[in-house]
């Protein structure tokens, strides 16, 4: 059994997570972390990190925001228990204090924890080492919700950046052409963003050749395979020794 602290237990991804768990095999959560501490689960739920007692676990999933991520740092740097990050934003002092608490202890680091979402990153990479030596056009792009404020999507700039580390970093990014009059640079990824709805997440990335195209897409559908993925990312994490891991570990964990 692989227990859990949740950090952020009553947001949105953090209910979900709450909601998902029943579905899992071996995952337990054992306490939350949320300054709002009106909603009661099976488990205790404490305001602050440094609230934390009586609580063993075994990882701690994040899922809250950047300005909290700072007691989070410093409890797994009190406890060593291994972490997943989930939380965006954080600022560059921030990461520099997760890969120095790295060294002490196991850290998963993601701004996507769909799995299949972390294997399109993979494919996308795999498939430029070959399309854009051959003249593909690589463009991306990506639809949400009407409320998410942050235009390209995290995971879209990921997927961009997989691209660009595959191809030599030849690639400058794109986010729009409006103003532009003239041709397409072939030296570029194109990243537009598409903003209605209820749309939860949906990413395209397209190889344009002569005669040809070619698409890789991921859709979701609804938050839950963010928590499934983060629980696979725990299974992963338990027991591992000390160090910076991110999905692409977990994928290639679940490949071998």
């Amino acid at each position: 059994m692989i227990n859990i602290i949740l950090h952020g237990c009553n947001g949105h991804m953090g209910r979900m997570i709450c909601d998902t768990a029943a579905e899992e095999t071996g995952i337990r959560i054992a306490a939350g972390v949320d300054v709002d501490t009106a909603v009661h689960y099976d488990f205790p739920v404490f305001e602050h990190m440094s609230d934390i007692s009586g609580v063993e676990a075994d990882v701690i999933i994040d899922f809250s925001v950047a300005r909290a991520v700072d007691a989070l740092i410093s409890y797994v740097e009190k406890t060593q228990i291994p972490a997943i990050i989930c939380t965006t934003g954080l600022t560059m002092e921030q990461q520099i204090r997760l890969e120095e608490a790295s060294k002490k202890t196991a850290l998963l680091r993601s701004a996507n924890m769909a799995l299949g979402v972390n294997l399109l990153i993979r494919l996308a990479a795999d498939a430029a080492k070959i399309l854009a030596a051959n003249g593909y056009d690589i463009e991306i792009v990506e639809k949400h919700h009407r409320r998410k404020v942050d235009a390209p999507s995290g995971t879209a700039l990921a997927i961009a950046d997989s691209i660009n580390d595959a191809c030599d970093g030849q690639f400058r990014y794109v986010y729009g052409r409006s103003e532009r009059h003239e041709a397409r640079d072939p030296h570029e990824i194109g990243i537009s963003a598409v903003r209605g709805g209820t749309i939860p997440g949906d990413h395209d990335v397209i190889f344009a050749g002569e005669d040809e195209l070619i698409t890789l897409s991921h859709t979701a559908y609804s938050r839950k395979i963010w928590a499934k993925g983060a629980f696979t990312a725990a299974r992963f994490l338990a027991g591992k020794p000390a160090g910076y891991y991110t999905m692409a570990d977990v994928i290639g964990d679940v490949l071998k």
